[in-house]
């Protein structure tokens, strides 16, 4: 059972995939060729289920950094007699464009270990195991490295070292004297393809320049952010790329799937996969720390994807990276699952549920590109009218929530609220989506909404607007009221609503909870990273700075030592939960830090 602490892990990514890097410098999970493709290592969720390391064989101190503006990550291992440096990527590819990040990837993960003092011995050790550890795959021997054949791909490691074959892995040693350096590439194909060939150092050398020169042009082109907390916002940005699957402009919530929420719990879910709820707050992050060309991708994405909507029914909540509407989800029992948190999953049955906040999130997203909406053709203004129509009909149905709680569906504040977002923006858009003689029916729903959750969200036995009508249990998610412009939040009922939160959704290490009521579902979970950004942002925008400032602080602390966040945080030992790096976790970072720049630029500062 694997025991390596998520917080230990980096990601890698070519806007196609990922890999995750223990500080040990061990590959624990690695998909190819898409986020969602069956895993080739995956001892994160099973020590049996592949895994490749590079690192020292005498004992040694580690520490690590992404290189400048990118996602490059290098790993220095100290020892008494030396030290040498790890660099790792997945190669993105030349392309002469900022904006086709990875348009080019060949599919190849890319390691490089320099000797950089004295001597060091180290150790290869190399066990694929395709299709999620399904597949013990047949090593043999090429020129110049090691070809796996078995499961749906044809994977070839190019080694300057010779390894040993020995039943199900290939491992091997070698001692670096300072100055000398070794080049390593892990080269995936479908079947359908050529086997892939053994680069060369040469080849590895260029690979490696061309992904940092590639990288390093994005972030050039794309970072003009320039308010505080600038280094975290700007890696925040490139996390988001990194979590792009850049032939369609996707943004899965995480690269990882069944990393628990509790440890040995049963609450461990697929995330890669692309949600339309996250369209909205994903806007606006990319708006303030990449460029409207990402956000303007991943809306075209959204549209296209939905694009099937029938009035009437609930528009899917979620898709594939490819558009794909079927996530049907399935266990894998041969994994015991990450510190034996069982079962894991692949695929993500909420993809069946009603959640009637999309309609919000799209056209919200939809609002912050206005400007843009020059671009859109009849038909995705007839579709995105028919989303406004859907909320004027749909809003007063109960749904499942935006925590898609698996119970019965209940009349969610944040649904409801989300549905008056849709037809406010829709409002505004009416020109520009021809139309202006929906505007009548469209205001005279968003008007019932707001007086619905007005009278039927606030409790006065809670103090605050809550999670569900005619409920008391407080709910994080009602933060966003402000945020979406619902009631401004200097509003005495959305004061006191920020108020009962900080005061009685929170923890004792000042992060906040989604909920505390019954869900259905056994165990619990962490504190939520993105809820508390919202706290902070909330807060900077009732002008209470000082707090805000402090809640955001506090939190970005809890991050690992490559400034990632996972979906949680344990409240009692810090330590992170779920999946990771979580999208929503870097949104909610680069949103409360433009929420309180706006703040400090426009002077509303109260405490």
């Amino acid at each position: 059972m694997t025991t390596t602490p998520i917080a230990d892990y980096a990601m890698l990514s070519d806007r196609h995939s990922a890999a995750l890097v223990a500080r040990d410098g061990t590959i624990e999970w690695l998909c190819m060729p898409r986020f969602d493709s069956p895993s080739v290592f995956a001892a994160m969720l099973d020590d049996d289920a592949g895994s490749w390391s590079i690192r020292p064989t005498a004992p040694y101190s580690v520490s690590r950094h992404y290189m400048d503006a990118t996602l490059v990550l290098q790993t220095t291992f100290e020892t008494e007699t030396g030290a040498v440096v790890l660099t790792d990527a997945m190669a993105t590819g030349a392309d002469p464009d900022p904006h086709r990040l990875g348009a080019a990837a060949p599919h190849t993960l890319l390691r490089s270990v320099t000797c950089v003092r004295g001597s060091v011995q180290v150790e290869i050790r190399y066990r694929p195991r395709p299709e999620c550890g399904l597949v013990t795959p047949l090593l043999s021997r090429m020129d110049g490295g090691i070809r796996a054949r078995g499961g749906s791909g044809r994977i070839v490691l190019s080694t300057p070292v010779e390894l040993e074959i020995a039943r199900d892995e290939a491992v091997g040693t070698v001692d670096l004297e300072a100055g000398e350096v070794l080049r390593f590439a892990l080269c995936w194909a479908a079947l359908d393809q050529p086997d892939p060939e053994c680069r060369s150092y040469e080849e590895i050398t260029a690979d490696l320049e061309a992904t940092l020169t590639s990288w390093r042009a994005w972030s050039r082109v794309h970072q003009a952010y320039d308010g505080p907390y600038l280094d975290l916002v700007r890696h925040s940005g490139r996390v988001l790329q990194g979590l792009s699957y850049q032939p369609t402009g996707a943004i899965v919530a995480a690269p990882t799937t069944s990393l628990p929420e509790e440890v040995g719990g049963e609450r461990n879910w697929d995330y890669r996969y692309a949600w339309v709820r996250d369209a909205s707050f994903t806007m606006d992050a990319l708006w303030v720390a990449a460029c409207p060309d990402e956000a303007g991708e991943f809306f075209s994405f959204m549209t296209t994807a939905a694009a099937t909507y029938e009035p009437g029914r609930a528009l899917q909540i979620m898709f594939g990276v490819g558009g794909e509407h079927d996530l049907s989800e399935r266990e894998l029992p041969h994994l015991r699952g990450w510190r034996g948190s069982r079962p894991v999953r692949t695929g993500n049955g909420a993809w069946r549920q009603a959640q009637i906040d999309v309609y919000g999130a799209l056209l919200g997203a939809a609002g912050r590109l206005a400007d843009q909406l020059t671009w859109i053709d009849p038909d995705e203004r007839g579709f995105l009218a028919a989303l406004a129509d859907a909320a004027a009909c749909q809003w007063s149905r109960p749904d499942h929530g935006i925590w898609e709680i698996r119970g019965e569906p209940r009349h969610y504040v944040y649904s409801k609220v989300m549905c008056w977002v849709a037809l406010d923006r829709a409002i505004g858009l009416a020109d520009r989506l021809d139309a202006a003689e929906r505007v009548p029916r469209w205001r005279q729903a968003r008007d019932e909404i707001r007086r619905a959750v007005l009278r039927e969200g606030w409790s006065t036995e809670a103090g605050a607007f809550t999670q569900a009508f005619h409920s008391a249990d407080l709910d994080a998610s009602v933060l966003m009221m402000p945020i979406v412009g619902f009631l401004p939040a200097d509003d005495p009922r959305m004061l006191a609503t920020i108020d009962a939160v900080a005061k009685r959704l929170t923890g004792e290490n000042g992060l906040v909870y989604r909920y505390r009521a019954d869900d259905g579902l056994e165990g619990g979970e962490g504190a939520f990273v993105l809820c508390t950004f919202w706290l902070a942002q909330a807060l900077a925008l009732a002008g209470r700075v000082g707090q805000a400032r402090e809640v955001f602080e506090n939190t970005v602390s809890l991050a690992n030592d490559v400034g990632l966040l996972a979906e949680e945080i344990d409240p009692v030992t810090g330590e992170q939960l779920g999946n990771f790096p979580q999208a929503f976790s870097h949104i909610g970072l680069v949103n409360a830090a433009w929420a309180i720049d706006r703040a400090l630029s426009e002077g509303q500062i109260l405490c």
